[in-house]
């Protein structure tokens, strides 16, 4: 135990699960769309508002959390983020039967693991940069490459499970993953916390209000996520219902695949980020989603639907981290407030790309392709975007200083 207090890989470790936690938290329940939707006779589109909930409750948390974290301290903040994570997992096996209202059962549930995974997001990765690390980029891109490793995880174990035991089983399921941020929690109440350094402040809310490129950014930042979550969090459905494939081949060769492969991009940019033009792979990335999501719908066989499923998370891989890296390149003075803007943005976007797919869907009759037809708006605008945002930087370079 004192190897443990002492030692701050173990933080790293504990981050590392934090973000495994954070995947199970918003890639599990999508797994059991299509079962919620015969049990408890729910809509796509009330389907569609559990995702943009999950995600408009951490979006929230993101924003409310930077006046008290530093108050009440991130040690007390992450074992609760853990704690709330684990009890809305725990609330999802019973609520629903429990309440005589079946969704409104989901609801209650998918808010209370939200608000554990909002303060996840914002906890994890300045707890990993306080650590003495050497190569604290190296070190970040692995950390965020673990919410890819942690989706592939719930695709995979979640698909065996169904096998052995039987989806209508799932609730046993949902214990079993509430086990793991039981365990992280103990973990991080041991672990090393380091004294988070405050930057300078940089440029105020105010000022970046006034900055045009600033908004492009934000834009950006809303297509990435929509762009990715879009897909992700439909996958399984989309599979299962859309494709006519079984549950088991769905999960693995959609979701499984989605994540696997937004992983390996995630990893391929951190190591090789020096030697890319980031605005052209951007672009080629956008444009490799918007081909994606086509293939997915128009395609008459279900095995290159699924294949463009997968590519789907190979090109939005890069889209998160990517702008990211821009805003800081081209806003520099931008400080903690911008990159608190970047993350809120892009929470907007994983609450809003799921939410057109499922309305678009429900309108047109419950069918999914016509929801992910209409998500291809969301790379379109971020091609459009991009291209936007080099035209004003170059224009800037070109000003007299």
């Amino acid at each position: 135990m004192k190897k443990i207090r002492e030692n701050y890989r173990h933080t790293i470790y504990a981050s590392y699960l934090g973000y495994v936690t954070q995947a199970v938290v918003n890639n599990f329940a999508p797994l059991l769309f299509l079962t919620f939707q015969k049990s408890y006779g729910i809509s796509l589109e009330q389907i569609a508002l559990l995702v943009s909930i999950n995600f408009g409750i951490q979006l929230l948390v993101d924003l409310f959390a930077v006046r008290f974290v530093d108050k009440i301290g991130y040690r007390i903040c992450i074992v609760s983020a853990h704690v709330t994570a684990a009890a809305g997992l725990f609330s999802l096996s019973f609520l629903p039967d429990l309440i005589g209202n079946h969704y409104a059962g989901l609801l209650l549930s998918v808010t209370i693991y939200a608000i554990g995974g909002g303060l996840l997001e914002v906890l994890v990765s300045p707890i990993v940069e306080a650590c003495p690390t050497e190569n604290k980029e190296g070190m970040m891109s692995v950390l965020h490459s673990f919410y890819c490793w942690g989706s592939v995880a719930v695709a995979l174990l979640s698909t065996f499970y169904f096998q052995v035991a039987g989806i209508e089983n799932w609730r046993i399921l949902t214990c079993l993953w509430a086990i793991l941020p039981v365990c992280n929690a103990v973990y991080y109440s041991q672990v090393p916390m380091y004294k988070i350094v405050e930057e300078d402040e940089g440029m105020s809310v105010r000022q970046l209000f006034s900055m045009k490129l600033f908004w492009i950014f934000i834009l950006l930042m809303v297509c990435s996520g929509a762009s990715e979550q879009a897909m992700s969090q439909w996958a399984s459905v989309f599979a299962e219902a859309g494709l006519n494939v079984s549950k088991t081949v769905g999960d693995l060769a959609g979701p499984c695949c989605f994540s696997l492969l937004m992983g390996t991009a995630r990893l391929l940019y951190g190591k090789y980020s020096e030697r890319v033009d980031l605005r052209k792979m951007l672009i080629r990335s956008s444009l490799l989603c918007v081909c994606s999501y086509l293939l997915a719908v128009f395609s008459p066989v279900p095995v290159l639907a699924l294949v463009g499923c997968a590519l789907c998370g190979f090109s939005v891989g890069i889209m998160w981290p990517g702008v990211f890296s821009l805003g800081s390149a081209a806003c520099p003075a931008g400080g903690t407030a911008m990159f608190a803007f970047f993350a809120l943005a892009g929470d907007l976007g994983c609450s809003l790309g799921p939410a057109v797919v499922g309305v678009v869907s429900e309108k047109a009759g419950n069918l999914l392709q016509a929801g992910l037809l209409a998500a291809v708006v969301f790379p379109a605008v971020l091609i459009c975007g991009m291209m936007l945002m080099t035209k004003m930087i170059q224009q800037k370079s070109r000003m007299p200083s």
